[in-house]
């Protein structure tokens, strides 16, 4: 059976978005985690990518190896082959002993045609001087070889990675993450940016905001909401989708 394209333009509201995969049951992350959460029928993965010391991409969210390997130390230090080396599984639980921190590449041939993806880049992998391997540059190129722009999202806390993704010839779908979301100009830089959504963090978001966001056309899909109230409180809001750690907990409720 050949399977349809999956596109951003498509999916059904609200889009339940898994959190750096099925991360409530299973070490984030990795490829154990989006397999999981393709599994239970997930329509978008979220997942943050940094480079290594040999500037490949690496699936990571910290920036340091302690939390979520047995490895020390900083990312960027470690070349893709020797980050493989590390456990990346047993810190959750001892059946994920020997779990490995997968690389950009090997999430996309899992994920693609099956789910949407948004690639988080990390800010901490932001390089001002833009060398012509910069990790934005890096990431689209990839996404184009692999002939998935049209089901990729690329984010970022950082606006000017965001900014220099949007510059680019034919580029995918840009989001800009806030932290503080009634802080700063988010809805001129989302415009200016033409960006497809905005990632606010749901514990400070504020119903205006996404008002304003849907009246400019900019989808909402906040972050860390993982509990059923939180749900509720962000459907009373109006948002595009939800950005979890928990995806099944969720999707029951949107199916009720």
């Amino acid at each position: 059976m050949t399977l349809k394209p999956v596109k951003l333009t498509n999916f059904k509201r609200p889009l339940i978005i898994a959190h750096r995969g099925y991360r409530a049951k299973y070490p984030e992350n990795t490829l154990a985690s989006f397999s999981a959460a393709l599994d239970i029928g997930v329509k978008m993965i979220e997942l943050d990518v940094m480079l290594t010391r040999d500037r490949k991409k690496v699936v990571i969210h910290d920036a340091t190896l302690e939390c979520t390997t047995d490895g020390h130390g900083q990312v960027n230090s470690y070349t893709l082959q020797e980050l493989k080396e590390l456990d990346a599984g047993s810190w959750f639980h001892p059946r994920f002993a020997g779990e490995r921190l997968p690389a950009l590449d090997e999430v996309l041939d899992l994920v693609s045609d099956h789910a949407l993806l948004n690639i988080e880049i990390k800010s901490n992998a932001y390089e001002a001087h833009q060398p012509p391997d910069a990790i934005e540059k890096q990431v689209v190129e990839l996404v184009r070889r692999k002939n998935v722009l049209t089901s990729v999202l690329i984010s970022s806390f950082e606006w000017k990675i965001v900014e220099n993704v949007a510059l680019m010839e034919d580029a995918p779908a840009i989001a800009l993450i806030s932290k503080y979301p009634a802080e700063g100009d988010n809805v001129k830089l989302c415009i200016r940016l033409k960006a497809f959504s905005w990632h606010p963090n749901c514990s400070e978001l504020k119903y205006d905001q996404v008002k304003i966001m849907r009246e400019e056309g900019i989808k909402v899909f906040p972050y860390n909401v993982d509990s059923p109230g939180e749900y509720q409180r962000m459907i009373q809001m109006d948002v595009d989708g939800i950005i979890t750690s928990d995806p099944p907990l969720l999707s029951d409720l949107a199916q009720a």
